[in-house]
């Protein structure tokens, strides 16, 4: 099984662009024709959050036209860009989000074992869990011991470094949230967005990572004081390639690059 995930879409209406230089619109686009070029094709594609730049209604419309092409099961948490009854409304036709409340949910038809939760705080940009939700995803952990499983989150339970982004992290429940994790061996991977970089960090036994935006990537600053920055390097994306035994996951760089060529 291969799932892709893409991050960090930022979609806003048709014709805008972020800080006036990245049309985030056509570097969908691209990532969108680069995972439908790929052989064998994934199974699912997995968008882990802040799907649209400003929360509203005509910005996820615009999303869903650009997603189109890919007719792949598809799922969605929102991050602290996304508003969660625009995003609810834009994919009502997606079952698996429930009608109220957090956009919490999991899949289970699937190789692996999928925990979505959703860590947006309204207002914030910064993550938490409270109690409740702790108690949802321990709930939902107790019920697949030996079932490989993945957890999809926005914000990532780890500092990257970075400083800026650091202080809009996963604050509130984060180390409740690593402890309840290390009691579960059976969790493969811990999927999160929210950075605009691929970065990796063993986080309560298990391997959490972040996935490259599709348009603009966050400077690469660990001096822990950098200024809020962002640079045009090439847009990613990860594919996870569940083998039956593990689950290993590459980055992929999104453009026109020359080869394959083989080796003499």
């Amino acid at each position: 099984m291969i799932i892709a995930q893409i991050s960090d879409t930022h979609i806003g209406r048709p014709g805008e662009k972020i800080a006036a230089m990245v049309d985030t619109a056509a570097c969908l686009t691209r990532a969108v024709a680069q995972i439908g070029r790929l052989d064998p094709p994934p199974d699912a594609l997995l968008i882990t959050g802040d799907l649209v730049n400003g929360g509203t209604a005509d910005e996820y419309a615009h999303l869903r036209e650009l997603l189109a092409p890919l007719a792949l099961p598809t799922y969605v948490i929102p991050g602290n860009h996304d508003d969660r009854a625009a995003l609810r409304f834009a994919f009502t036709d997606h079952s698996y989000l429930p009608g109220q409340g957090f956009l919490h949910y999991t899949i289970d038809d699937l190789p692996l074992y999928l925990i979505a939760l959703d860590t947006l705080v309204v207002g914030a940009d910064a993550g938490a869990l409270d109690q409740t939700q702790l108690d949802w995803l321990a709930a939902r952990l107790s019920r697949t011991q030996g079932r490989p499983t993945l957890i999809m989150m926005h914000h990532p339970p780890f500092d990257t470094g970075i400083g800026f982004m650091d202080a809009m992290g996963l604050r509130d429940g984060r180390a409740e949230f690593i402890r309840l994790v290390s009691t579960y061996p059976q969790v493969e991977r811990i999927l999160c967005g929210h950075v605009h970089r691929a970065i990796e960090a063993r986080v309560g036994g298990t391997l959490a990572m972040t996935c490259p935006s599709t348009c603009h990537q966050i400077a690469l600053d660990l001096s822990g004081h950098g200024p809020a920055a962002f640079t045009l390097e090439p847009p990613g994306f990860r594919l996870h390639w569940w083998n039956g035994r593990q689950l290993v996951s590459h980055t992929a760089s999104i453009g026109v690059f020359s080869g394959p060529y083989e080796f003499a």
